[in-house]
């Protein structure tokens, strides 16, 4: 029998709800078509749909004229249409919804979805990171690509003045990279005091960049300076005709003298040290070291994909990069590549354990697998997450812990195979392509092996 899921909401959430619901219901008892509805009315949502069902439809209706959660969705055909054509045409809708299936067009847009709803849902301490982590990842690529082409020339080609390599490396570590620090502080400050905490987060972040504190003392020189402006723009009252004042002169001053006088004199010289030690015991990592922080780097990558933990480990990375330390990054954008490339292979090596839908979505999570989009496993970990979860973990884990033991290196944070070909952009590439297939390979026997045939 075909299984169709339905989803009816009307803006009062009274009787168009209903209607629509009892519609589609007798529609699919004539037809044989076994059918479940959930209704968002004003008494809230009844009978939800569960990720196993959503799994088992072959696809989805919404019949709604107010907003619907449709990132569970992703990955399944989806029909929108509002709760007076469920009403009048209920027949028509399911014989469109049988005949319409999944392309890899739509997962992939549902999934792009799925990452910017996560992205509005982000609040407090970890939106504000991630704010200032999304501003500098430009600067990042640009740098570290530049600085890559630069050695296209020799190694140590851009220590000859006047030629295209210094160009390039002035370019690229001499602006982009100077200004990843203090772009980062900035933007967290930005998130937390908009336009107020602008200036002295910027200010903050380039003392920061000075004294040798890198990305860890960006970070807490943008939520000095946000909260610091923040707290002057809430609590300083002033007379209405000097209100004017406080935006342009009394917040960026004050709190830039506080941030840089804190960075200065308390809080700077216990960063840098903290930033010197883990570059040291980073720099100094043996062997059996470095594979431990691949599988944890991995494993955290894959763990809630695209979520905090995730942007945790990518993070932590990136930052790297300003101390010229790229091991990680290479690691983190592997176990990043890993999960949904490894599910695409799992729905090649076994349909038979597979929907025709999931089939399609594996062709479209291949694509963004090699994109570096890892939140392409969520539709196949939402549906499956006790057999998906461990068994992603345990490839990206094996990816980065591989990539770590090849000391393969990575200049840019995102990207995914296309940076590949750039010069010099990874060292070890034979390597890292070997670590990268690896995890794959793991991931997709995993899932496999703990499936069960459709």
């Amino acid at each position: 029998m075909k299984k169709i899921l339905a989803v009816t909401a009307c803006p009062t959430g009274i009787a168009h709800t209903y209607l629509a619901a009892e519609a589609l219901k007798k529609a699919a008892q004539e037809k044989g078509i076994e059918l479940k509805v959930e209704t968002r009315g004003a008494v809230g949502v009844e009978n939800e749909l569960t990720a196993k069902e959503i799994a088992e439809a072959q696809a989805i209706i919404i019949a709604a004229d107010t907003e619907v959660n449709e990132s569970r969705f992703a990955g399944k055909p989806v029909i929108k249409v509002s709760v007076g054509e469920a009403i009048k045409n209920p027949g028509a809708l399911l014989d469109e919804a049988l005949n319409k299936k999944a392309t890899a067009s739509d997962f992939i847009n549902q999934v792009q979805q799925v990452k910017e709803e996560k992205s509005n849902q982000r609040t407090g301490v970890y939106k504000h990171l991630m704010t200032g982590v999304s501003y500098m990842i430009p600067l990042v690529v640009a740098g570290g690509l530049t600085i890559a082409l630069s050695f296209v020339f020799g190694i140590k080609a851009f220590e000859q003045k006047g030629t295209l390599a210094a160009a390039l490396m002035d370019i690229g570590g001499g602006a982009a990279f100077a200004l990843m620090v203090p772009i980062l502080a900035g933007f967290i400050a930005y998130s937390i005091a908009e336009k107020p905490g602008l200036a002295p987060g910027l200010i903050g972040g380039m003392l920061a960049s000075k004294i040798g504190a890198g990305f860890l003392g960006g970070i807490v020189a943008g939520f000095l300076a946000g909260y610091i402006a923040k707290g002057l723009k809430d609590y300083v009252k002033l007379p209405k005709n000097l209100e004017g004042l406080k935006p342009v002169l009394i917040i960026p001053l004050f709190s830039s003298l506080a941030v840089g006088l804190l960075l200065i004199y308390v809080i700077g010289t216990p960063v840098k040290s903290i930033m010197d030690a883990l570059t040291t015991w980073l720099k100094g990592l043996s062997s059996g070291n470095a594979i431990l922080l691949g599988l944890i780097l991995g494993a955290m990558m894959a763990f809630d994909m695209g979520g905090p933990v995730n942007k945790a480990a990518y993070t932590f990375a990136v930052g790297l990069l300003a101390s010229n330390i790229y091991e990680p990054m290479a690691a983190v954008m592997a176990a990043g590549m890993t999960p949904p490339l490894g599910l695409w292979l799992a729905t090649v090596l076994a349909p038979q354990k597979y929907t025709e839908e999931e089939r399609e979505a594996g062709k479209a999570a291949a694509i963004l697998g090699i994109s570096f989009i890892t939140e392409g496993a969520i539709p196949f970990a939402a549906a499956d997450p006790l057999r998906i979860i461990p068994s992603i973990m345990t490839g990206s884990a094996i990816a980065a812990a591989l990539s770590m033991a090849f000391h393969v290196t990575l200049r840019a944070p995102h990207g995914g195979i296309f940076v590949l070909p750039i010069p010099n952009a990874v060292g070890n590439l034979g390597m890292y392509v070997v670590a990268i297939a690896a995890g794959t390979i793991v991931t997709a026997l995993m899932v496999n092996l703990l499936k069960k045939n459709k």
